[in-house]
């Protein structure tokens, strides 16, 4: 009996630290704000990939899955991107934000950047558990995919890197 009760109160104190140990969801998601608008606010990279009317740069371990017109399909790991460009579109155009606003007004976060003519954003919808709706854009690109909370900043930072590094060809 003492053992099963011993065994029991070591679990709850594990349990209850490793729930302090992760971060909430709302810290996550102001880490998540301040990684894209750090992101935004860099020199973009240099481009590394190219498709039909944009030239793009892809961070190491993403790779592409599958091209479209206005579509590309990237992966990294396990994980899926959607990286949509309207080569019509400048980086100053508010166009596909509004657009992707309208699909679902439901976004928990909505931020909004600007820097030299180019208008940015992150938005952000908690799906069910640990999944979460992640979509960055700049102009007239945007990039989503799910993402679990404790890595909502590490991916928008990275897909606002991508995002910002998209060139539309002449």
């Amino acid at each position: 009996m003492y053992k099963r009760f011993t065994a029991a109160l070591l679990l709850l104190i594990s349990f209850i630290l490793l729930s302090a140990c992760s971060a909430s969801l709302e810290e996550e998601q102001a880490a998540a704000k301040n990684a894209a608008e750090e992101a935004f606010n860099l020199s973009p990279e240099k481009t590394n990939h190219e498709f039909e009317d944009i030239e793009y740069y892809l961070p190491f371990g993403y790779e592409v899955e599958e091209e479209s017109p206005n579509n590309i399909i990237l992966k990294n790991g396990s994980k899926r991107y959607i990286l949509f460009y309207n080569q019509h579109e400048g980086p100053d155009s508010k166009v596909v934000y509004d657009a992707t606003i309208k699909q679902k007004d439901e976004y928990e976060v909505k931020e909004t950047y600007t820097k030299d003519g180019h208008n940015g954003f992150l938005l952000i919808n908690s799906g069910k558990k640990d999944e979460h709706e992640l979509v960055v854009g700049i102009g007239g690109v945007k990039l989503s995919t799910q993402a679990g909370t404790r890595n909502l900043s590490s991916e928008a930072a990275a897909m606002m890197e991508i995002a910002n590094s998209v060139q539309v060809k002449n």
